[in-house]
């Protein structure tokens, strides 16, 4: 079943688009929390798989490098293959490898689960979900879907791992392997669950929907009309700016402890809090983003972004709490508005439709460039400017990302309101 036709829906089929759309959100909330265990888990991972945080942290560098290397040929996978048969398969293998993860494996056996992982939750998966939700979405509706699918993700995830620390609870007087074992049951099976409504669900066609497009030309070719669009590279570059304003809020809780004198307690609360602004950041900027534009609502908030981590900067230490509360809100919402709004600029770019997944691809290989060099840069100027100064300096650099993204962001609003006068 070609992807060119399995989620295109008449307007009087809404309801079956919206089903398909909540089905693809789903599958993108459940994939990820159980590769990333380790966010709420890590020391019961350690014990209970008898491992060093070194050993881990390993794991999780394979699990990067598989990502990169996967992204472009996940594009090309994507315009190949029914996004439904690649998004069930991804499910199922990250399921299973879940159960296999469940008997708590030694060293070797975990490499090529993280490896299964990567490929399924990369190569299979990714581009074939943007590609996904972008047929799905109507040309006036492109903000507000992916709006909805970043935020909607993100309260899946927040659900899930609410789940999964309630389980882990009620166990938490056994052993670590015995108190983890239900909460990555419980993932494995919510993504296997899925992989099955996915497999039924998503894409049923009616026998009168049109053949399937032949894929015509080679790699080379599509390469090159993919190069010969200008506003696909700086789509490339408005995510590259706005993934690393993203990659900044990780640092925010020792920042405001180091610099603020604020308690652990204090500063996770508002951490925590922020995270509680991905639904309204994401589905808010969608919606804003249809209505306003795209291009123009990412761009105003690359600038508050940026804007608020200078203040983050410069504001002094006696600020008080509910000011840094309302500032890291701010930037939250801000964030979150960014990350569910850049992947709707594919619909101006006017990439044909029988080669988005590859064009998602390219993007994604210079977009999520950050997930290999921002720890880098970050770790140097720590060694070198131990403390406050180094979070500064480091944020100085987000900054200026965020403004050159911003600029970038205007630029592409306004070449797309020439070429449509000149159309």
């Amino acid at each position: 079943m070609s992807s060119n036709t399995m989620l295109h829906a008449p307007p009087s089929r809404n309801l079956k688009r919206y089903l398909q759309f909540s089905l693809l959100l789903l599958a993108a909330g459940a994939i990820y929390p159980l590769l990333y265990l380790r966010q709420n888990f890590e020391t019961s991972v350690l014990a209970a798989f008898g491992i060093s945080a070194d050993e881990l942290g390993q794991f999780y560098s394979l699990l990067g490098i598989i990502y990169a290397l996967s992204y472009l040929p996940s594009g090309w996978l994507a315009d190949r293959f029914s996004p439904r048969l690649l998004i069930c398969f991804s499910l199922s293998v990250v399921g299973l490898l879940g159960l296999w993860f469940s008997t708590y494996p030694g060293p070797a056996a975990l490499r090529w689960i993280f490896i299964g992982w990567g490929l399924a939750a990369g190569l299979t998966f990714w581009a074939s979900l943007i590609k996904g939700v972008k047929l799905l979405a109507q040309a006036s509706e492109q903000g507000r879907f992916f709006g909805i699918l970043d935020g909607g993700r993100g309260l899946i995830e927040a659900l899930l791992a609410t789940a999964a620390v309630a389980l882990f609870a009620m166990a938490s007087d056994a052993a670590p392997q015995a108190a983890l074992r239900p909460v990555i049951y419980m993932y494995s099976f919510t993504c296997l669950a899925i992989a099955l409504l996915v497999l039924v669900f998503l894409g049923q066609e009616p026998a009168a929907a049109p053949a399937p497009t032949k894929v015509r030309g080679g790699l080379w070719q599509d390469l090159k009309t993919l190069a010969a669009i200008p506003r696909l590279w700086l789509m490339a570059l408005i995510i590259f700016c706005g993934y690393q304003i993203f990659w900044a809020t990780y640092s925010f809780s020792a920042y405001l402890q180091q610099g603020y004198g604020m308690s652990a307690v204090a500063a996770g609360v508002i951490t925590v809090i922020k995270l509680w602004m991905r639904p309204v950041g994401g589905i808010v900027g969608g919606f804003l983003g249809d209505r306003c534009g795209n291009a123009a609502t990412l761009a105003w908030s690359m600038l508050l972004a940026a804007l608020g981590l200078t203040a983050l900067i410069l504001f002094p230490a006696g600020s008080g709490v509910y000011f840094m509360l309302t500032l890291v809100i701010l930037i939250g919402v801000m964030t979150y508005a960014i990350r569910g709004l850049y992947w709707s600029l594919l619909e101006s770019c006017a990439v044909p439709e029988k080669i988005t997944g590859l064009a998602i691809g390219i993007v994604s290989v210079i977009a999520y460039l950050p997930d290999i060099f921002l720890p880098m840069i970050n770790s140097a100027i720590s060694y070198h400017y131990p403390g406050l100064p180094g979070y500064k300096i480091y944020f100085g650099y987000i900054v200026a990302c965020g403004l050159g993204g911003t600029a970038v962001a205007f630029y592409f609003k306004n070449l797309t309101q020439r070429e449509k006068v000149q159309q």
